[in-house]
């Protein structure tokens, strides 16, 4: 699998890279088919939205160019792109290096078809996310708190987790955002103080608007998540799973979740 930095083929990182000492970057997750990167305008408008609040100096230009030629070359897979500030001097003071653009290359992720077409079983994680409304939102390199989540369960019955802030709003999955039906309404947390606003979540909002789907953004209660009449997550890599099961609390696999499905397959299969 191909890997380059800043353009060009590589394989090793310097020690001074300030995203290796402090996290200091962000990066995207862009599925590819046929040499193509699903979903490229979402991507990188959420990595101008970071680079703009973290005054990361980033020429977007230059990173879809790069984009589109590692995408053609890779052909299937995943293309992860992650930007660093560049090379620092020990200190959190900011140099004026240049950032690092690092695209790694991977096979696609070989999720069971069940997943999808059965749902999913949540793990309730007891990491729970702070706040920092600085940070919300963006897919930065500080993911600390998603390894302790990850790192609760093993068993295999188990394909996410779902994770609360500290005063117990349902937040996200651990690597998938989610959403809720009740009375035909679909809602989804709102991420202004913590989590990641995933780009699949902001396709399936345009898409379900489109359709005369209401959506509505806003703290959820974990009471509020007990009681819908259905749940299901997303991520661009998978499109949707549905949700079957937390705890004692069981789901159905609902007709508003197939529907958004259904709107889902032309992309996924592109």
């Amino acid at each position: 699998m191909p890997s380059w930095i800043n353009g060009e083929p590589a394989s090793q990182l310097p020690l001074v890279d300030r995203g290796l000492a402090y996290g200091d970057g962000l990066f995207e997750t862009i599925a590819v088919r046929g040499g193509r990167s699903r979903l490229l305008d979402r991507h990188l408008a959420r990595l101008a939205e970071g680079s703009s609040r973290l005054r990361i100096a980033l020429d977007l230009a230059v990173v879809e160019a790069e984009l589109l030629r590692f995408a053609e070359l890779l052909g299937d897979g995943v293309a992860k792109l992650i930007v660093t500030r560049g090379d620092g001097q020990r200190g959190y003071a900011a140099s004026n290096n240049p950032p690092r653009r690092i695209l790694q290359g991977s096979p696609a992720p070989a999720y069971p078809a069940g997943h999808a077409s059965d749902g999913v079983e949540l793990f309730p994680c007891a990491t729970r996310l702070a706040h920092q409304p600085l940070l919300a939102g963006l897919k930065h390199l500080n993911r600390l708190e998603q390894v302790l989540a990850r790192s609760e369960w093993q068993e295999a019955r188990y394909a996410e987790g779902l994770v609360c802030d500290l005063h117990g709003h349902v937040v996200e999955g651990v690597f998938s955002n989610l959403f809720i039906v009740r009375n035909g309404e679909l809602l989804t947390p709102d991420l202004s103080r913590c989590g990641v606003a995933g780009v699949m979540r902001a396709e399936l909002i345009e898409r379900a608007r489109a359709m005369a789907i209401p959506v509505t953004i806003r703290d959820l209660p974990i009471d509020e998540l007990l009681v819908a009449e259905e749940v299901f997550l997303c991520n661009s890599l998978y499109g949707i799973w549905p949700v079957r099961a937390l705890a004692e609390q069981r789901w159905p696999v609902g007709t508003l979740t197939r529907k958004l499905q259904a709107s889902l397959r032309s992309l996924l299969d592109s």
